[in-house]
């Protein structure tokens, strides 16, 4: 930890003051100060004698928690137009959520002018290079598909074929002319078809049915 911790410190100071020098990174505010190449450089040097600590744990319910928290946010903007309440086109006012307070309290409105709304939005856009989903291990180079071949080939695994594809466009086919669910509305499909006599292999889902007796 105290190594990965002193590598993410300097390459962290070192791409923020590269940034700078590029002209990619731009101070607006209270932090215009820092506009100068001295005033940064004299603003991270604290920082770099600083301990950095790295966290890291096991997740207490499995690695499927973290994806199924991360995914709530692969596909989200910075705001969402359900939260934006009305614009007289100078300004624009918009729901947001006070962390600090509690109960009916946190939830509060805020106005601001339309460039610095449109400044902060553009803050949640990543910049050229980034990904908001990244993927990992075979997935992750431009070489992906020769990885998955590959790993199919070490496993004895066949790919899909073109007669897999058929039989499934097939089945959607037969299943058009299918009524709707009446449960949930949704679209149904056929998963087998069977003759008389015949043994099905999907079984379905059995029922529980729970009788009352009254002994009154």
């Amino acid at each position: 930890m105290l190594v990965l911790s002193r590598l993410f410190r300097r390459l962290l100071l070192e791409r923020l003051a590269a940034a700078h020098a590029n002209g990619q990174l731009v101070f607006f505010g209270r932090h215009a100060h820092l506009a100068g190449a001295a005033a940064v450089a004299k603003f991270l040097a604290p920082l770099r004698k600083k301990k950095w600590f790295v966290y890291a744990k096991e997740p207490f319910a499995g690695p499927k928690q973290v994806l199924a928290y991360l995914s709530r946010y692969t596909h989200r903007v910075a705001i969402s137009n359900g939260r934006l309440l009305r614009t007289d086109g100078r300004t624009i006012t918009f729901r947001v959520k006070d962390y600090r307070k509690n109960d009916r309290a946190r939830y509060t409105t805020m106005n601001l002018d339309t460039a610095e709304f449109i400044r902060r939005f553009l803050l949640h856009v990543l910049p050229k290079g980034f990904h908001r989903i990244r993927h990992y291990g075979l997935l992750a180079t431009g070489q992906r598909a020769d990885n998955i071949e590959r790993a199919r080939e070490l496993l004895g695994i066949e790919a899909a074929n073109d007669d897999t594809t058929h039989a499934a466009t097939s089945d959607d086919a037969a299943g058009a002319g299918l009524p709707p669910c009446p449960c949930c509305g949704a679209k149904l499909r056929v998963i087998e078809t069977f003759v008389r006599g015949e043994t099905p292999r999907h079984r379905a889902t059995p029922r529980i049915i729970v009788f009352k007796v009254d002994t009154s």
